[in-house]
Order: C-alpha cells, then structure tokens, then sequence
C-alpha cells in the first residue's frame, strides 16, 4: 500500500494518513494546551492540596482525641503524691529551703528595681528617644 518512501500510493490512503496525522496532531494541541495552562493547574494543585489538607486534619484531630482520652484516662487513675515526705526534710534541713527562698526573694527585688527604673527613664526621655517597645498605656501621658 505504501511505497519505500513511506508516502501513500493512492489517494484513499493518503486520505487515511491525513486523518490519523489530524488526530495526532490535535492530541499533541491538547497535551501542549494543557501544560500551558498553569493557571488551571495551579487550581487542580490547589485542590489536591486542600484534599490533603482536609485529610490531615481530620487524622490530627483524631490523633489529639486519642491522645486527650489516654491523658484522662491516667490523670483520673494516677494517685496524689503525698507530700509530707518533702515538707518533712524541708524542716530537717531548713538551710537550703531558706538559701532558696532568699535567692528568689532576691532575684525578685533586682527585677523589681529594673523595671521601675526603665519607667523613670522612659518618662522623661523624648518620643524619638524612647527605647522600642515602651508604648503608652491608654490614659498615660509621657510629660507629667
């Protein structure tokens, strides 16, 4: 029907040749149409990744059920640890209960006079000079 050089010998099979070329050509229109298209596959993209996202969460929120109902489930039959075996030692050995009372209690004034003395320097500091992040309180006024 075709001869060696590949070309039709009569004008059916010509006929036939364009057709099956027409169809290959219009599948590789479409293939190419589709891959230009980036506008919709960034939405076919997207809605997969909602799925997904769907997906996820439904078993995150099982998973967080799953782990609230163990956590309940302990709490409810863990026994209260008593405490007098601790308060016991504590009065054995005041001294590191006192030496740990003392360090938080000075810990505790040192922070205190630090944050009252950025006050003072705030108040009288100029708006453009002011450290970032001391904003005003509603109702505070900067110049007293």
């Amino acid at each position: 029907m075709t001869d060696a050089t590949g070309g039709a010998k009569g004008p059916d099979e010509l006929r036939q040749q364009i057709e099956r070329t027409r169809s290959e050509l219009g599948n590789t229109v479409e293939e190419l149409a589709g891959k230009a298209d980036v506008k919709g596959r960034a939405r076919a993209r997207a809605a997969d990744l909602r799925d997904k996202a769907g997906a996820m969460t439904v078993q995150l929120r099982s998973s967080a059920a799953q782990a609230g109902h163990t956590v309940h489930e302990k709490a409810t039959h863990a026994r209260p640890r008593p405490v007098r075996g601790v308060v016991r030692a504590g009065r054995r050995h005041p001294g590191p209960v006192l030496v740990a009372g003392a360090a938080a209690a000075a810990g505790a004034a040192v922070v205190a006079v630090e944050v009252l003395r950025r006050r003072q320097q705030a108040q009288h500091w100029p708006r453009w000079h002011r450290p970032r992040g001391h904003h005003r309180a509603p109702g505070h006024r900067w110049h007293r």
